[in-house]
């Protein structure tokens, strides 16, 4: 590790603090339905799509609707983008002649796309066509995201509203989030990229003669329009296999520190929003700080692993002072590769600058963690702070249990049912991680795609269902996952991992609303300080460790157990 390493892992940090709170503001504003900078342009637009729509703005919606109406619009657009790489041969924008998504791989990769997950078993500039990457991956990128804001905001209002029947309008959440946020920041994004040297042509190919005289054919498209949402919206699917270690992704030491922000970016600012629609911004600051610790604890962690150099490499007689260098990008080095892993994790992105099945065990383990925990660390765009909030209510429940209190927060007693929901949502992960690694590595199919044998192939195989129930959609390259059995399975995750969540939530959502708040009273517990923050970082690893160290035993422990004793290599 070296002090340059940290300081940009610093500069990092403050960077993201420095967003958090204008961002927060202006998206209080907006859905609040107050009027933003962007209202006089926008505001048109916005209600003739309503009247196209026959959507009533103003008419908000019980949890139960808002859920109903949510898991309409996301099975839709799964039957759409599935159509679309299933005709894609006869579609037009297809300069290089791709044809049919095969039905196994297009299932996977539709659910993929519709719960923000963006799981790639396929090379997206040899499989997709302009069209389904534009209008179908694309799009999917822009409102599975608007709707894990709009989800958030949802919950936020629940704690926030006393005696309510509605937490909002879902069509009307999801048209600003989309319009209002998502969109301009994307196009701003989109003109940054291109300045910096990022691809955005409906070109399919350019040939070129390399140093040696030969002719290499080079993958074009409309990449930077991809990439910008990809990152905002933490989606992470790349226009190509490379992903962000792609120079046409991710030039430059610029662009790899913006797209690092812009993935944290608006989840720590809807930390704010949390703050400011609860009446006390000190509540948002102390859910960012229990974020910020965790993920400070995986930086620090996956930098060291990784600085520490490959033993094997060391018994050839290679000199490993550098670091493990092996499959990162020399234009980014051991720290701004290990902070992306962890960023990328943090948050439900699954973009990648380095591959990390390379990582060393310990290394490669903290992307798994930050996804075991439920990817809660700032998090998906909106998925991070219901992850985080549900998380709340159970360190709220363990208080109470402590002190023989009723639970509450903000002023919201948290009774049986609350509690129960959360607990659904919450258990609902590591039962499909655990459960679809274990049929995995016990079956022939399952173990055919491993590239490892051994504890780093058991890591392979729980990486990917970790992955793709938490909506990350990184992987361990050594799996090859297109097959039948992960295509579905894997499918299966996703959508678990997404909607079952989402309905107990949307539950907790409805049943806050209509409770009244409380006074502050002598014996009420501050969730605004260093305690609550501390005691909500600690929950959340008992909670992970409790449920998780027997698989991380089996897989990257053991590794790094073996490779340290010399018996891996």
């Amino acid at each position: 590790m070296t002090v340059s390493g940290w300081i940009h892992i610093l500069l990092f940090a403050a960077l993201v603090a420095a967003v958090a709170r204008p961002l927060g503001g202006y998206m209080t504003r907006l859905f609040n339905g107050e009027r933003t900078l962007l209202s006089p342009l926008l505001g048109p637009i916005e209600r003739g799509f309503y009247r196209l729509a026959g959507v009533d703005a103003k008419a908000e919606q019980h949890w139960v609707t808002y859920a109903v109406a949510m898991l309409l619009f996301n099975v839709a657009g799964l039957l759409l983008l599935y159509a679309m790489q299933r005709l894609q041969g006869i579609l037009p924008l297809n300069p290089t002649g791709m044809a049919a998504v095969p039905a196994d791989l297009a299932f996977n990769t539709a659910a993929s796309f519709v719960t923000n997950t963006n799981w790639q078993n396929y090379g997206g500039e040899s499989t997709m066509s302009h069209l389904v990457q534009m209008a179908g991956l694309t799009v999917q990128n822009f409102v599975s995201a608007a709707t894990g804001i709009a989800l958030a905001v949802a919950l936020v209002r629940g704690f926030t509203r006393t005696g309510a029947r509605t937490v909002g309008n879902f069509w009307t959440d999801l048209t600003r989030g989309t319009l209002y946020l998502l969109l301009p920041l994307s196009l701003l994004y989109a003109l940054f990229l291109v300045w910096q040297g990022v691809p955005q042509t409906l070109a399919g190919t350019v040939d070129a003669t390399t140093l040696e005289g030969v002719k290499q054919t080079i993958a074009l498209g409309p990449v930077a329009s991809q990439e910008a949402v990809k990152m905002l919206g933490t989606n992470g699917g790349g226009f190509f296999n490379a992903n962000s270690a792609h120079p046409f992704e991710n030039p430059n030491a610029l662009t790899n520190l913006m797209q690092m922000l812009s993935i944290f970016a608006i989840g720590a600012g809807l930390t704010n929003l949390f703050g400011r629609m609860a009446g006390d911004e000190r509540q948002g600051w102390a859910i960012l700080a229990a974020m910020g610790l965790l993920f400070f604890i995986g930086v620090a962690a996956v930098y060291w692993a990784e600085a520490q150099g490959n033993p094997a490499f060391a018994a050839l007689g290679l000199d490993d002072a550098a670091g493990n260098m092996e499959g990162k990008e020399t234009r980014f080095g051991i720290a701004m590769s290990a902070l992306f892993a962890a960023v990328t994790t943090a948050a439900s992105c699954g973009a990648v600058n380095a591959m990390h099945d390379s990582f060393m065990p310990l290394g490669g383990m903290v992307p798994m963690v930050n996804m075991m925990l439920g990817e809660i660390i700032v998090g998906g765009v909106g998925a991070g702070l219901y992850g985080m909030l549900l998380f709340a209510i159970v360190t709220m429940f363990v208080a109470g249990l402590m002190v023989g209190r009723t639970p509450e927060y903000l002023g919201k007693k948290l009774e049986a049912k609350e509690v129960k929901m959360t607990m659904l949502a919450v258990l609902c992960l590591p039962l499909m991680m655990l459960g679809g690694t274990a049929f995995a590595v016990v079956l022939d199919t399952g173990l055919a795609a491993l590239a490892n044998a051994g504890p780093h192939g058991f890591s392979e195989a729980l990486y990917a269902y970790v992955s793709a129930a938490a909506n990350n959609g990184s992987a361990f390259g050594g799996l090859s996952g297109n097959t039948l059995w992960y295509n579905l399975t894997l499918a299966a995750g996703m959508l678990v991992g997404r909607f079952l969540v989402i309905v107990p939530m949307l539950a907790v959502a409805g049943s806050l609303a209509a409770k009244t708040r409380s006074a502050a009273s002598a014996g009420t517990f501050p969730t605004h300080g260093g305690l609550f923050v501390g005691l909500l970082a600690g929950v959340i690893l008992i909670v992970g460790g409790l449920t998780f160290f027997p698989a991380l035993a089996l897989g990257p422990v053991a590794e790094h157990l073996a490779m340290r004793a010399g018996l891996l290599f």
